[in-house]
């Protein structure tokens, strides 16, 4: 129920979402000779399209995400086990195409392998199953994984699948159930770096002892992100968008005891 939920309520919070309904009901107002009310609504949804799709709001609210949990250095100790988030394949391309289509979020399944090679001993731990609520197309994400890593020469002995899980909550605790973490035990954790704070947080709830490495970096790091336009209002509003997704989770992971701190720290 909280995956469907979820899944609902948040395609209806999202700020273009909200937009779109900001401005039908402008035009409506409009219509219906409700100048005050219509213009209001126009003007304010026109504002938040110019702050949201043009300029660097959306930058602003990934920015402390994004900088909440810094890469390890380079001579971390090994871990007993690289831990890889869903969501950086196109499973259902993957299944009509025979063909590997890494999406925005790509980047976290090429930096495992590249951390893979570095700790040969650890095992590599990908978590993830549809997030499809109605129909799953006969795929996970874990399928497409699997023959991924394959592809780049792992040894399939040390690919550890878990395709059961729907969102990240899911990811958390049906990897323990596999992998049933060890005091001493530590795993580091691979995801973008946006959505690293939530899934932290959930990991840690879960019994883990995580090292985050963020990957998929949008924001830059510097001065630049405060002032730094949108070459396009689909982009800007698509950074606005995942902003939001990421803090309203915090919060409502938070409200349903999920994770401990409402913004977990390192």
């Amino acid at each position: 129920m909280f995956f469907i939920l979820s899944k609902v309520l948040g395609a209806l919070v999202l700020p273009s979402n909200l937009l779109l309904l900001l401005l039908a009901v402008g035009c409506l107002a409009l219509m219906r000779h409700r100048r005050r009310m219509g213009a209001l609504c126009l003007g304010a949804g026109m504002a938040f399209y110019l702050a949201a799709g043009l300029g660097p709001l959306g930058l602003l609210l990934l920015r402390p995400l994004e900088d909440r949990f810094p890469r390890p250095p380079d001579n971390m100790a090994a871990p007993t086990g690289i831990i890889v988030l869903g969501g950086g394949m196109n499973e259902i391309l993957y299944k009509d195409r025979q063909a590997f289509v890494l999406g925005s979020d790509g980047s976290r399944m090429t930096d495992a392998f590249i951390l893979s090679r570095r700790f040969p001993g650890a095992k590599v731990i990908f978590t993830g199953g549809s997030n499809a609520v109605i129909d799953d197309e006969g795929i996970t994400e874990a399928d497409a994984a699997r023959a991924f890593y394959s592809a780049m020469g792992m040894a399939p002995e040390r690919l550890v699948l878990e395709d059961r899980s729907r969102n990240t909550d899911e990811n958390a605790r049906f990897t323990r159930e596999i992998v049933k973490p060890q005091p001493g035990e530590r795993f580091v954790l691979v995801t973008s770096a946006v959505h690293m704070p939530r899934s932290v947080g959930l990991f840690r709830k879960a019994g883990f002892d995580v090292v985050p490495y963020p990957s998929n970096y949008q924001t830059r790091g510097t001065d630049e992100d405060f002032w730094r336009m949108s070459t396009t209002a689909a982009s800007g509003l698509s950074r606005f968008d995942q902003a939001a997704r990421e803090w309203v989770g915090l919060l409502a992971y938070r409200l349903t005891d999920r994770i401990d701190e409402l913004l977990p720290a390192p």
